[in-house]
Protein backbone atom coordinates (compact mmCIF):
# COMPACT_ATOMS: atom_id res chain seq x y z
CA UNK A 1 0.00 0.00 0.00
CA UNK A 2 2.90 2.43 1.06
CA UNK A 3 4.42 1.76 -2.39
CA UNK A 4 1.20 2.24 -4.30
CA UNK A 5 0.60 5.44 -2.84
CA UNK A 6 4.37 7.13 -3.08
CA UNK A 7 3.91 5.97 -7.10
CA UNK A 8 0.38 7.94 -7.10
CA UNK A 9 2.18 11.37 -5.55
CA UNK A 10 5.27 10.95 -8.18
CA UNK A 11 2.88 10.74 -10.93
CA UNK A 12 0.96 13.68 -9.87
CA UNK A 13 4.50 15.50 -9.33
CA UNK A 14 5.08 14.76 -13.09
CA UNK A 15 1.74 16.00 -14.17
CA UNK A 16 2.40 19.71 -12.95
CA UNK A 17 2.87 22.36 -15.16
CA UNK A 18 5.12 25.42 -14.70
CA UNK A 19 3.52 28.34 -14.54
CA UNK A 20 5.20 29.87 -17.46
CA UNK A 21 3.42 27.38 -19.61
CA UNK A 22 0.20 28.97 -18.64
CA UNK A 23 -1.13 31.18 -21.45
CA UNK A 24 -4.01 32.71 -19.72
CA UNK A 25 -6.26 31.91 -16.77
CA UNK A 26 -10.17 31.51 -17.06
CA UNK A 27 -11.97 31.75 -13.58
CA UNK A 28 -8.93 30.44 -11.37
CA UNK A 29 -8.75 27.83 -14.58
CA UNK A 30 -5.64 27.82 -16.28
CA UNK A 31 -5.44 27.72 -20.13
CA UNK A 32 -1.62 26.46 -21.14
CA UNK A 33 0.04 27.40 -24.67
CA UNK A 34 -0.34 25.23 -27.70
CA UNK A 35 1.83 22.03 -27.24
CA UNK A 36 2.73 22.58 -23.91
CA UNK A 37 3.34 19.07 -23.42
CA UNK A 38 5.84 19.49 -26.03
CA UNK A 39 7.93 21.59 -23.90
CA UNK A 40 7.35 19.15 -20.75
CA UNK A 41 8.78 16.33 -22.59
CA UNK A 42 11.66 17.89 -24.00
CA UNK A 43 10.39 17.63 -27.91
CA UNK A 44 10.89 21.91 -28.11
CA UNK A 45 11.11 25.00 -25.75
CA UNK A 46 9.31 27.60 -24.30
CA UNK A 47 9.90 30.01 -26.79
CA UNK A 48 8.95 27.85 -29.32
CA UNK A 49 5.38 27.40 -27.97
CA UNK A 50 5.23 31.08 -27.15
CA UNK A 51 5.80 32.40 -30.38
CA UNK A 52 3.59 33.44 -33.69
CA UNK A 53 3.58 32.61 -37.17
CA UNK A 54 5.22 34.26 -39.73
CA UNK A 55 1.38 35.25 -41.01
CA UNK A 56 0.36 35.99 -37.67
CA UNK A 57 3.09 38.48 -37.28
CA UNK A 58 2.81 39.62 -40.85
CA UNK A 59 -1.64 40.39 -40.28
CA UNK A 60 -0.61 42.23 -37.20
CA UNK A 61 1.94 44.69 -37.72
CA UNK A 62 -0.32 45.34 -41.00
CA UNK A 63 -3.21 46.58 -38.95
CA UNK A 64 -1.51 48.13 -36.30
CA UNK A 65 0.15 50.22 -39.15
CA UNK A 66 -2.81 50.77 -40.87
CA UNK A 67 -4.33 51.94 -37.30
CA UNK A 68 -1.75 54.27 -36.47
CA UNK A 69 -2.43 55.84 -40.32
CA UNK A 70 -6.15 56.37 -39.35
CA UNK A 71 -6.81 56.82 -35.52
CA UNK A 72 -6.80 59.69 -34.00
CA UNK A 73 -3.52 59.69 -32.22
CA UNK A 74 -4.75 62.06 -29.98
CA UNK A 75 -7.45 60.45 -28.92
CA UNK A 76 -6.93 56.45 -28.67
CA UNK A 77 -3.40 54.44 -27.97
CA UNK A 78 -2.87 51.26 -29.95
CA UNK A 79 -1.56 48.33 -27.62
CA UNK A 80 0.15 45.24 -29.11
CA UNK A 81 2.67 42.56 -28.22
CA UNK A 82 0.14 39.98 -26.49
CA UNK A 83 -0.96 42.84 -23.93
CA UNK A 84 -2.46 41.10 -20.43
CA UNK A 85 -5.55 42.10 -19.57
CA UNK A 86 -7.96 41.24 -16.60
CA UNK A 87 -11.82 41.61 -16.88
CA UNK A 88 -12.73 40.37 -14.27
CA UNK A 89 -11.52 38.63 -11.10
CA UNK A 90 -9.39 35.18 -11.91
CA UNK A 91 -9.36 35.80 -15.11
CA UNK A 92 -6.39 36.78 -17.48
CA UNK A 93 -6.87 36.90 -21.44
CA UNK A 94 -3.28 37.86 -23.45
CA UNK A 95 -4.81 40.65 -26.65
CA UNK A 96 -3.20 40.86 -29.82
CA UNK A 97 -4.44 44.44 -30.69
CA UNK A 98 -6.26 46.52 -28.29
CA UNK A 99 -7.54 50.22 -29.23
CA UNK A 100 -7.59 51.94 -25.56
CA UNK A 101 -9.37 55.39 -25.20
CA UNK A 102 -6.13 57.94 -23.74
CA UNK A 103 -8.83 59.70 -21.12
CA UNK A 104 -9.32 56.34 -19.40
CA UNK A 105 -5.49 55.70 -18.97
CA UNK A 106 -4.61 58.02 -15.84
CA UNK A 107 -1.42 56.33 -15.26
CA UNK A 108 0.46 53.47 -16.03
CA UNK A 109 0.97 50.97 -13.46
CA UNK A 110 3.60 48.26 -14.84
CA UNK A 111 0.98 46.06 -14.35
CA UNK A 112 -1.82 43.85 -16.37
CA UNK A 113 -4.58 46.50 -17.59
CA UNK A 114 -7.70 46.47 -16.17
CA UNK A 115 -9.52 49.06 -17.89
CA UNK A 116 -11.64 47.95 -20.93
CA UNK A 117 -10.02 48.49 -24.29
CA UNK A 118 -12.66 49.97 -27.06
CA UNK A 119 -11.59 47.44 -29.73
CA UNK A 120 -9.89 44.14 -29.33
CA UNK A 121 -8.28 42.86 -32.55
CA UNK A 122 -7.20 38.84 -32.12
CA UNK A 123 -5.60 36.62 -34.70
CA UNK A 124 -5.67 33.00 -33.81
CA UNK A 125 -4.86 31.60 -30.49
CA UNK A 126 -2.25 30.23 -28.78
CA UNK A 127 -4.16 28.37 -26.56
CA UNK A 128 -4.03 25.22 -26.32
CA UNK A 129 -7.65 23.82 -26.59
CA UNK A 130 -7.96 20.32 -25.83
CA UNK A 131 -9.51 21.17 -22.23
CA UNK A 132 -12.41 22.38 -23.81
CA UNK A 133 -15.30 20.10 -25.35
CA UNK A 134 -15.40 21.58 -28.31
CA UNK A 135 -12.46 24.20 -29.56
CA UNK A 136 -15.36 26.75 -29.84
CA UNK A 137 -15.89 27.26 -26.59
CA UNK A 138 -12.53 28.74 -26.09
CA UNK A 139 -13.60 31.55 -28.37
CA UNK A 140 -17.12 31.72 -27.67
CA UNK A 141 -16.32 31.96 -23.46
CA UNK A 142 -12.98 34.71 -24.23
CA UNK A 143 -15.36 36.93 -26.29
CA UNK A 144 -18.41 37.39 -24.12
CA UNK A 145 -15.89 37.60 -20.99
CA UNK A 146 -14.48 40.66 -23.00
CA UNK A 147 -17.80 42.33 -24.09
CA UNK A 148 -18.94 41.84 -20.48
CA UNK A 149 -16.01 43.78 -19.15
CA UNK A 150 -17.08 46.80 -21.07
CA UNK A 151 -14.98 46.09 -24.41
CA UNK A 152 -17.04 47.43 -27.17
CA UNK A 153 -15.83 45.09 -29.99
CA UNK A 154 -14.30 41.84 -30.49
CA UNK A 155 -12.81 41.01 -33.77
CA UNK A 156 -11.36 37.53 -34.32
CA UNK A 157 -8.89 36.56 -37.35
CA UNK A 158 -8.60 33.13 -38.52
CA UNK A 159 -5.67 32.55 -41.20
CA UNK A 160 -6.41 29.20 -41.29
CA UNK A 161 -10.27 29.41 -42.18
CA UNK A 162 -9.66 32.90 -43.79
CA UNK A 163 -12.61 34.00 -42.26
CA UNK A 164 -13.37 37.21 -39.89
CA UNK A 165 -15.54 36.93 -36.65
CA UNK A 166 -16.91 40.47 -35.71
CA UNK A 167 -18.55 40.51 -32.08
CA UNK A 168 -20.56 43.14 -30.47
CA UNK A 169 -22.48 43.26 -26.85
CA UNK A 170 -26.47 43.06 -28.02
CA UNK A 171 -25.79 42.80 -31.37
CA UNK A 172 -25.41 39.49 -33.72
CA UNK A 173 -22.65 38.07 -34.11
CA UNK A 174 -20.97 37.96 -37.50
CA UNK A 175 -18.94 35.95 -39.34
CA UNK A 176 -17.42 36.92 -42.68
CA UNK A 177 -14.81 36.54 -44.94
CA UNK A 178 -11.56 38.19 -45.08
CA UNK A 179 -12.08 40.38 -48.16
CA UNK A 180 -15.67 42.05 -46.40
CA UNK A 181 -15.12 45.55 -45.13
CA UNK A 182 -15.04 45.92 -41.23
CA UNK A 183 -15.74 48.20 -39.46
CA UNK A 184 -13.46 49.03 -36.65
CA UNK A 185 -15.38 52.44 -35.64
CA UNK A 186 -17.96 53.95 -37.84
CA UNK A 187 -15.68 55.95 -39.38
CA UNK A 188 -12.90 53.86 -39.73
CA UNK A 189 -13.02 50.43 -41.89
CA UNK A 190 -10.27 47.82 -43.20
CA UNK A 191 -10.52 45.11 -46.00
CA UNK A 192 -7.69 42.81 -44.87
CA UNK A 193 -7.56 40.97 -48.12
CA UNK A 194 -6.79 44.39 -49.79
CA UNK A 195 -4.64 45.25 -47.09
CA UNK A 196 -2.70 41.80 -47.86
CA UNK A 197 -2.88 41.93 -51.70
CA UNK A 198 -0.90 45.19 -51.33
CA UNK A 199 2.24 43.85 -49.45
CA UNK A 200 2.72 41.53 -52.84
CA UNK A 201 3.43 38.46 -50.92
CA UNK A 202 2.10 34.68 -50.78
CA UNK A 203 0.26 33.18 -48.27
Amino acid sequence: MATLTKSKKVSKKKKQVPKELVYELINGSPVYYKDYEKVLSGQTTLEGVMGSSDLQSWIIDLIVRFLHLNLDYKKYKVLSNELGYIPKQRTKYNLDIAIVDRSKIKQLTGKYLKIPPEVVIEVDTKADLKKFENPQDYFLKKTQDLLDSGIKKVIWIFTKEKKLWIAEKDKRWIITDWDDEISIFEDITFNLQELLDKENIKY
